[in-house]
Order: structure tokens, then C-alpha cells, then sequence
């Protein structure tokens, strides 16, 4: 995403990703999918605004910590955790670029920011994608078999386990 520190949108992005294709809990794919359908959201715009969710919640903790792109590595993978909870939608997108260079990007953040807006059912939805969010985090950070308590880590084993991109 432009604006948004290239390697932590694009990393964690992929760590997700690889989180939510190769779900390390048996069954949790499963779950999560009909959790979608329940909320009323299609898997494939579900799980691209799971991604969009990590990523914001990434930028906002590398803001508010004022770290700079080099050192976005050390970002505790807990904290991002807790930002896709703790922060509000708003916050989220705090200091985000209004176009962006990928068209993706921009559609997944342009449709984040209208559920954010319309409020209601939408906002409801997004409160229960921060929690999927979070919970894939969580399970990356404390209860992998090696945990991954940095963003570093996380990219470093996915890229050593050779996940797709």
C-alpha cells in the first residue's frame, strides 16, 4: 500500500495469507469460512479484508511507535495483534494515502473504509473480522509450535518454509 511502510503492508499481508491458507489449527479454516457466510461476507472479500485488517493494524502500531521502515522487523507481532482489536476503525486508518499504486490495495482499503463509515451491520462485520484478525496473530505469536514474536519472524519462517507470494 503507498504511504503505508511497503515492507510491513506487503509481509504481514503474506503472513496472513499464508496463516489463512495453511491454517495451523485443524478445523479453523473450516470455522472461519462459515463465520463468514454467517456475517454475510463472501470468503474471498472476507479474508482479502482479514489481510487489509493486519496490514492497518500493522501501520498503526509502526505510527504510533514512530518506527522508522528499516525497523519494522522488531514490531511485536502482539502488538499488531492487539491494534486490530484495540484501535478503532478510524485509527486504523490514520495517516493512510487516499490512491494507492496497486488497484487491490485500494479496493481492499476503499471497501475497509466504507464499512467503517456506513456503521451499523457493516461496523458490526468489521468488529468480527478484528477479532479472526487477531486471533491468526495471536496463534502466530504464542501458540505456533516456535512462536513468532516479531513481524521478522513471522516473514522469516514463511519465506524459509518457501510460502507462496
Amino acid at each position: 500500500m503507498s504511504g503505508v511502510p511497503q515492507r510491513v503492508s506487503d509481509r504481514l499481508t503474506w503472513v496472513v495469507s499464508c496463516y489463512l491458507w495453511g491454517d495451523q489449527e485443524p478445523g479453523r479454516q473450516a470455522d472461519r469460512h462459515e463465520n463468514l457466510r454467517t456475517w454475510g461476507i463472501t470468503t474471498v472479500v472476507g479474508e482479502r479484508l482479514i489481510e487489509t485488517f493486519a496490514a492497518l493494524a500493522a501501520h498503526a502500531v509502526a505510527t504510533d511507535a514512530s518506527v522508522p521502515a528499516a525497523e519494522l522487523d522488531a514490531l511485536p507481532l502482539r502488538e499488531v495483534a492487539n491494534a486490530a482489536t484495540g484501535k478503532r476503525d478510524f485509527e486504523l486508518l490514520a495517516e493512510l494515502p487516499h490512491t494507492f499504486t496497486d488497484d487491490r490495495d485500494e479496493q481492499a482499503v476503499n471497501l475497509f473504509r466504507l464499512s467503517a463509515y456506513e456503521g451499523g451491520q457493516a461496523d458490526r462485520r468489521l468488529f468480527q473480522l478484528s477479532r479472526e484478525v487477531r486471533h491468526a496473530l495471536i496463534v502466530l505469536a504464542e501458540h505456533a509450535p516456535t512462536p513468532y514474536h516479531t513481524c521478522g519472524d513471522a516473514f522469516r519462517r514463511a519465506a524459509a518454509a518457501g510460502l507462496p507470494r
